[in-house]
Order: structure tokens, then C-alpha cells, then sequence
């Protein structure tokens, strides 16, 4: 399976990124809330990202309880959240649930979703999910901690439930975040706990400046 990007990624060549990396390596306890606080959230589109919304156009989302990490502003989180989909956003900055929870409380699916600030390796929910997604939260976190990231998945989601994990930037760079991946490393991580791939192809839906480097992943534990 080919990962090389269509194109180089060069996080270094972009002054947000750049503030970005410098904020979360002075600040490692609420460098992100401070990111959120002024502004520096390059990896917010502003919406929901493209895929996500295709997925759920074409019926393709799984119902019951779902739940996205790092959900940021929110926006992932506004657009699937329905009567048969209860979605919980999850995130460790406080002025990012913050801002969630603006952009969300008139929306007319409001009481079908919940943010919440809480540290996602350590948080402690009552109930399993049916559906976790994964985008931005996987390539943000030291690949030191890819190992935990893969265990509280497999503690999180119920024994039928699905991972989508939109697999970006798949590149070889140095530093983050966002840390380059690959999808040898969601493999490396979840293949030992019993995960394995449903598909795995190309982002037809990336923004035009992701073309290239995204994959998505769709993942259920083994049955075997």
C-alpha cells in the first residue's frame, strides 16, 4: 500500500504551525488552551471536515453512543449528532469547549451531543461508544504516548463498535505537533489489541491542501 504524499508537507514553512509547536513545547500543561486563547488553531477549518459529512450523507456512520477526541471547536461533533447518535466532544483545553459549546447551544440537534474538558487518557466515562473518530487527536500527541492512545481505544469503544480514523499528515517530517503518520503506525498500534482494518483508502473528500496526505481507516476489533 503506497503512503507517499502527493505532494511535500513542510510544517516548518508555515508560521501557524510553527507558533503552534512553540506554544505546546513552553507551555505542556495548557499550551493548547493558550493556542485556543489567541487564536492559533490552524488545524480548525471552521466546519466540519468534508469526509465526516460524506460519511454521514451516505448513511455510512454508525448509530448508537460516538465519541470524538480533541474535538477542538466542535464542529465534527455538531454535524453527526442526531436522535440515534448521541456524540460526546471531548477535549483537554477549556477555551476550546468553550467556544464548542457557543457555536452549539442553538443548533437544533443540541441535546444530541455533550462537551466535555477532560484528559483523554485518564478520563473515565460511564458507558462504552458504538463510534469513535479520530483525526486531528492522533497526530497531535506525542508518538510516545501512541501506545496509550491505542489502549484507552480499545477500553472506550464497545466489543462491535467502529474506529474511523482519518490518518493525517501521512508524511516523514521531523517534530510536531502534528507529528507525521502513517498508516504502519495505527497498525503497529491497534493490530496487537485485536483491531483490524475494514478498509483503508485515499481522502477522496481532503481539503485541497491535505490532498495527498490523508488516509481513512476504518477499523472493528477482531473477532477471532
Amino acid at each position: 500500500m503506497a503512503e507517499v504524499a502527493k505532494r511535500p508537507y513542510a510544517p516548518s514553512a508555515n508560521p501557524e504551525i510553527v507558533e503552534t509547536q512553540q506554544r505546546i513545547q513552553d507551555s505542556p500543561e495548557d499550551g493548547w488552551d493558550k493556542c485556543w486563547e489567541n487564536g492559533n488553531t490552524p488545524w480548525d477549518l471552521g466546519r466540519p471536515q468534508p469526509v465526516i459529512v460524506h460519511l454521514l450523507n451516505s448513511g455510512a456512520l454508525p448509530k448508537g453512543r460516538a465519541l470524538i477526541p480533541g474535538c477542538g471547536s466542535g464542529h465534527d461533533v455538531a454535524a453527526i449528532a442526531a436522535p440515534d447518535r448521541f456524540v460526546v466532544g471531548l477535549d483537554i483545553s477549556e477555551n476550546a469547549i468553550k467556544r464548542a459549546k457557543e457555536l452549539s447551544s442553538s443548533l437544533p440537534n443540541a441535546n444530541c451531543l455533550d462537551f466535555l474538558k477532560a484528559d483523554f487518557f485518564a478520563w473515565k466515562p460511564a458507558e462504552q461508544f458504538d463510534l469513535i473518530f479520530d483525526y486531528t487527536f492522533f497526530a497531535a500527541v506525542d508518538p510516545s504516548l501512541r501506545p496509550d492512545w491505542g489502549s484507552k481505544v480499545a477500553d472506550l469503544l464497545k466489543p462491535d463498535g467502529e474506529l474511523i480514523t482519518l490518518i493525517s499528515p501521512i508524511s516523514e517530517h521531523f517534530g510536531g505537533p502534528p507529528y507525521g503518520v502513517s498508516v504502519a503506525d495505527y497498525q503497529k498500534v491497534l493490530i496487537p489489541l485485536g483491531f483490524e482494518a475494514i478498509s483503508i483508502v485515499d481522502n477522496e473528500h481532503s481539503i485541497e491542501t491535505r490532498k495527498g496526505l490523508e488516509k481513512l481507516g476504518r477499523w472493528k476489533k477482531s473477532e477471532k
